[in-house]
């Protein structure tokens, strides 16, 4: 099924989202209207280090009222910049790493229930530290942490790790993770990298 849209009144616009009410007709001739949330979109990444830990961070977020661990993520709030860059730049300014080799795995519609928004997923292998650059309160106060396949294991079993976009971040990318189940051709990471992170 899908939907062509009759109109679009927009009913609010702050920052880079807009709530607007939305008509549509179905396949079968039926009009429904429906409250639509605009969003630019964001970008996911899954850093993985040589020995098949994940980097991931902590940070408060507002919305849930405390502190959440999380991939690394950020919007696309440069226009025209493709999702690989935006990634590149999201690794730099949370976690202060760059990547020799960024893979795009997939995508996925955060909430289309009512939003919008479309995050790509992205693996990035190869890191070096390079210094964090922060772009807010939450992330300058945020800690880096590296977590190991038992961590993560432990993390998500216990519900340490709430957030959706991590949950489908880490499955998406298990391959990757731990083992490496007999990949070889994994770019080195820089060697003291582990130390210049810490670990959770």
């Amino acid at each position: 099924m899908t939907g062509e849209v009759l109109s679009q009144r927009e009913l609010w616009k702050g920052g880079f989202l807009s709530i607007s009410e939305d008509t549509f007709e179905l396949d079968s001739g039926s009009k429904v209207s429906r409250v639509v949330v605009h969003h630019p979109g964001a970008v996911v990444v899954v850093p993985v280090t040589t020995n098949g830990s994940v980097v991931a961070i902590r940070q408060f977020r507002a919305a849930a009222k405390r502190e959440l661990v999380e991939l690394c993520a950020g919007k696309r709030d440069i226009p025209g910049e493709p999702p690989i860059e935006t990634a590149r730049r999201e690794l730099k300014e949370e976690l202060g790493l760059e990547a020799v080799e960024i893979i795009e795995l997939s995508g996925f519609l955060n909430s289309p229930g009512f939003c919008d928004e479309f995050s790509y997923l992205f693996l990035a292998r190869g890191l070096s530290y390079r210094g964090r650059v922060p772009q807010s309160i939450e992330e300058a106060e945020s800690k880096v942490i590296v977590l190991s396949l038992d961590m993560l294991a432990n993390y998500l079993a216990n519900g340490t790790i709430e957030d959706a976009k991590t949950i489908i971040g880490l499955f998406q990318a298990r391959e990757f993770i731990g083992s490496y189940h007999g990949v070889t051709d994994h770019p080195e990471d820089q060697p003291d990298l582990i130390d210049r992170l810490g670990s959770d």
